[in-house]
Parts: C-alpha cells; sequence; structure tokens
C-alpha cells in the first residue's frame, strides 16, 4: 500500500475538463516518485496515498492542489521585439526566455497586438482542474 516514503511506480492519463489530453505514460514507462518527497502534484500524491500494485483511479485535482490559480499580476505586456530564426510568433505560441539573472521562464503568447505582445507567465496549466486515469504498476 502507498504510504509516506514508498517507492511508486504508475501509468496515467492527465486530462483537462474539455477532455483535452495533456500529459500520459501511453507508450512510455511509468512514472516514478517516492511518496512524501513532494515531487508529483500534490493533489494527485495525495489520492495516490493508500492504493496498492494493480489499483486503478480517476483523480480529479483542483488547481489549489496542481499548479494553482492562474494570476492576473503574472500576464504582462511587452514591447514588440524582434523574434529569433524559427519562432513564429502567434496566439498561444510558448516562449522560453531567461530573466536578468539568467533563470528559465515559460511564457505563453496570450495576444498580439500592433506594438506590443502580451505574455502570460503563469503555468499553461494554472487555474485548471486536472483529472488523472491512473494505474499503480509497483509499490516498494
Amino acid at each position: 500500500m502507498i504510504k509516506e516514503g514508498s517507492k511508486v511506480k504508475f501509468h496515467y492519463k492527465g486530462k483537462l475538463e474539455s477532455g483535452e489530453i495533456f500529459d500520459s505514460s501511453n507508450g512510455k514507462a511509468p512514472l516514478e516518485f517516492e511518496a512524501g518527497k513532494r515531487n508529483i502534484i500534490p493533489g494527485l500524491e495525495k489520492e495516490l496515498i493508500g492504493m496498492k500494485t494493480g489499483d486503478k483511479k480517476i483523480i480529479q485535482v483542483a488547481p489549489d492542489d496542481a499548479y494553482g490559480k492562474s494570476m492576473s499580476e503574472l500576464i504582462r505586456e511587452v514591447p514588440k521585439g524582434p523574434m529569433p530564426p524559427g519562432i513564429k510568433l502567434e496566439k498561444g505560441t510558448i516562449l522560453y526566455l531567461r530573466t536578468p539573472e539568467g533563470q528559465p521562464v515559460l511564457a505563453t503568447v496570450s495576444d498580439i497586438k500592433e506594438t506590443s505582445i502580451v505574455l502570460d507567465f503563469n503555468h499553461p496549466l494554472a487555474g485548471k482542474k486536472l483529472i488523472f486515469d491512473v494505474e499503480v504498476v509497483d509499490v516498494s
């Protein structure tokens, strides 16, 4: 049975309420983690506790127990500038940027205006309820 300190392997399919699949272990090795180490989404880990090898479950995770709420202060309008070669600027494009200190950050283009771009620095799954179809493969 999964408890704090257990090493767990499980297969999963993660989807949004719309049914859109955002991630899956289908065709890959199962995801491995150690319970209690905070290596996976907190709400998912909480619901896996108590499951055993072979158990299957559909788990719904609220935004607060996943990637948090979408915060308006993380949406910024910046002046349009030259784009690196190969980057097609359109709504929904994910840009890999660096802070002045060199830290990597992701931003999603949420709007393109005549002289500026609106960037959303929230995690792409922030504010969304996540639904996981899980199957525990191994617990040790």
